[in-house]
C-alpha cells in the first residue's frame, strides 16, 4: 500500500473513462450496451484526497460518480484478457465528476464536461493489483456521510482485464496511464457545501484505500461569451439525478379537469358519440379485467411484442429489455398498453413487473395477451385487463421489441398519448384532440339520460321522449336548470 501523490498525478500520460459499465447504472439509463465505449478526461483533471472542486458559476449539475480507478503499471499494447490484469499495477477510488450543465457542447466527447480542474480526484492510497481479485473489489459512495453507491465488480457488464485488453487493441497503455472504470447506480448531483467520498476496497484481501474526500465549492469566475456557456434540459436534468422524480422535473399527464369529465360518462356514451364522428375502430376488444368494475382514465404508453425469434431473443430479450423499460418508466396516471398480437400462449407481464407497475403509478396495464402469475397479479391495487392466464415466460412467443411507438392492441390502434378509458362495458382509444369536446357533448347526452329514464319510471311513454321531441325538450331544459345542469 502506498500513498496517492503529487508523483501518481504527474505520472498520468491519459485518463480514460467507460461510459457505462456496471448493470445498475446501464438498466437505470435504459440502455445495455453490447461493449464498451469510452471517453478521455484532462490529466490537468486529476486531483488528490481533500481538494476542493469547483462547481462552475452559472451551472446546477454538478454530479459526482464514486468508481475504481486502475494505474497501468507496465506497458499493455494488444493484450489479451486472460493477460490484461498483470498490466494493471495499483487500484484506487476516484470521482469522476461532471458537470451537465455543458455537456451538449462537445458532442459527445464529454471535454468540458468532463475535464474541469479537480474533476477526477484520485486516492487515498493505492491497492496492489497483485494482490487483488479483480473480480472481487467493492466501490461505494457517502454524500456527507450518507451511504448512496455500493456495487462490486461482479455487478459489471464488461469486467476490468475486458476493459484493459479491449483499450491496448487501438492504443498503447503506459506506465501511469489511468483507467476510471464506470460508476453503478446511484449517482446524483451535489451543491457547494457538500462532501462526496468514495471507497474502494477488496474485502477478501483485507485491503482498502480509504475514503477518497472532496468538498464541493462554488465558482465565482462567470463564463465569458466567446466559448459555449452552461445550458440545461429536462433530459438534462434527469440524466444528472437518475429520475425525473430525483430531478424534480414534472411528467406530462392527463389534464385533472378533462379526466374528472371522462371518468364521469360510461364509455357506452363515449362509443355513441365516437361513432357520430365516424370512429367505430376505437374499441379494444376481447380481454377481462382483474378488479371486475374498475374505471380507469389516463394516457397510454405503448409496448410492443414481436414472434419470438431465438437469435433475437438474445440480443433483445435479456437484461434490461423493452418490457422492463417500459414498466420502469410509466408514469403516476399512465396506462401501459401492450401489443401482444392477441397470442394467448404465453404471459406478457408477471407479478414482479406488475407491482412494479402499481409502485410507478400507473392507472392499469392492458395487454391482448395472457398474464403470469395470475392469482398475484389479480391481487393488485392496480387493474390489469388482458386475454388469459398462462403460466409461460416470454421466451415462449415473444420478443419485448419497442416502447412508445404506434401499436395495434385488441384490434385497435394506439398511439403514445392516446387517451384511454376503460369500465365494465370495455375499453375505448380516444384520440386526444377532440376529448374534450367529446366529453362535454357526453355529459350532456348522459344528463339527458338521466332525466328520459326519470320520465319512463314515471310512467311516460318513450314515443316523443326518447329521442325528445319539442314537447319533451323543453320540460328538459327546465328540468335540468332546476339542477344545475
Amino acid at each position: 500500500m502506498r500513498p496517492v501523490d503529487a508523483s501518481v498525478l504527474e505520472g498520468a500520460g491519459k485518463v480514460l473513462a467507460v461510459h457505462l459499465s456496471y448493470r445498475s447504472r446501464a438498466e437505470q439509463r435504459g440502455r445495455i450496451p453490447e461493449h464498451p465505449s469510452y471517453f478521455m478526461k484532462a490529466a490537468s483533471s486529476l486531483s488528490l484526497s481533500g481538494t476542493p472542486v469547483e462547481r462552475p458559476a452559472g451551472t446546477e449539475l454538478l454530479a459526482f460518480e464514486g468508481e475504481i480507478a486502475l494505474v497501468i503499471g507496465t506497458t499493455a499494447r494488444r493484450v489479451l484478457p486472460d493477460d490484461a490484469w498483470r498490466h494493471v499495477g495499483w487500484v484506487t477510488a476516484s470521482n469522476d465528476l461532471g458537470v451537465y450543465d455543458l455537456k451538449y457542447a462537445d458532442k459527445g466527447s464529454n471535454v468540458r464536461s468532463k475535464s474541469g480542474d479537480g474533476f477526477t480526484p484520485l486516492g487515498p492510497r493505492l491497492i496492489p493489483a497483485s494482490a487483488v481479485d479483480p473480480a472481487g473489489l467493492r466501490v461505494r459512495t457517502w454524500v456527507n456521510g450518507e451511504a448512496v453507491q455500493d456495487d462490486t465488480t461482479a455487478g459489471l457488464l464488461f469486467d476490468l482485464p475486458r476493459i484493459v485488453a479491449d483499450l491496448s487493441q487501438l492504443m498503447t497503455l503506459h506506465p501511469g496511464d489511468i483507467i476510471l472504470t464506470g460508476t453503478p447506480a446511484g449517482s446524483s448531483v451535489v451543491v457547494p457545501g457538500d462532501v462526496v467520498e468514495v471507497e474502494v476496497d477488496a474485502p477478501a484481501a483485507g485491503l482498502a484505500t480509504g475514503r477518497l474526500s472532496t468538498p464541493v465549492t462554488q465558482g465565482e469566475t462567470p463564463f465569458a461569451g466567446f466559448g459555449n456557456g452552461p445550458r440545461l434540459t429536462d433530459a438534462d436534468r434527469i440524466d444528472a439525478y437518475g429520475s425525473a422524480e430525483a430531478a424534480g422535473v414534472p411528467t406530462p399527464g392527463l389534464d385533472p379537469a378533462l379526466k374528472a369529465k371522462l371518468e364521469s360518462v360510461a364509455t357506452a356514451t363515449l362509443s355513441a358519440n365516437l361513432r357520430k364522428r365516424g370512429l367505430n375502430n376505437v374499441s379494444i376488444d376481447g380481454l377481462q379485467c382483474t378488479r371486475p368494475g374498475s374505471k380507469v382514465v389516463g394516457l397510454a404508453r405503448t409496448l410492443r411484442y414481436v414472434p419470438n425469434r431465438e437469435d433475437l431473443f438474445k440480443t433483445h430479450g435479456a437484461g434490461f429489455n423493452a418490457q422492463k423499460r417500459a414498466i420502469d418508466s410509466v408514469n403516476p396516471g399512465e396506462i401501459l398498453v401492450m401489443e401482444a398480437r392477441g397470442e394467448k400462449g404465453t404471459g406478457t407481464v408477471g407479478d414482479i413487473l406488475g407491482l412494479r407497475a402499481q409502485v410507478r403509478g400507473a392507472a392499469a396495464i392492458i395487454t391482448d395477451g395472457g398474464v403470469r402469475d395470475f392469482t398475484a397479479v389479480a391481487g393488485l391495487d392496480m387493474p390489469t385487463f388482458f386475454a388469459n392466464p398462462h403460466p409461460a415466460v416470454l421466451g415462449r412467443r415473444h420478443i419485448p421489441w419497442d416502447t412508445d411507438i404506434t401499436i395495434a392492441c385488441g384490434g385497435t390502434t394506439v398511439q403514445p398519448g392516446d387517451i384511454i378509458v376503460a369500465d365494465s362495458d370495455g375499453i375505448l382509444v380516444v384520440p386526444p384532440a377532440i376529448a374534450e369536446e367529446l366529453a362535454d357533448e357526453c355529459i350532456r347526452q348522459e344528463a339527458e339520460e338521466e332525466f328520459i329514464f326519470a320520465m319512463v319510471g314515471e310512467g311516460n311513454s318513450v314515443d316523443g321522449l326518447y329521442p325528445m321531441n319539442a314537447r319533451w325538450r323543453a320540460r328538459y331544459d327546465q328540468w335540468a336548470a332546476e339542477r344545475g345542469r
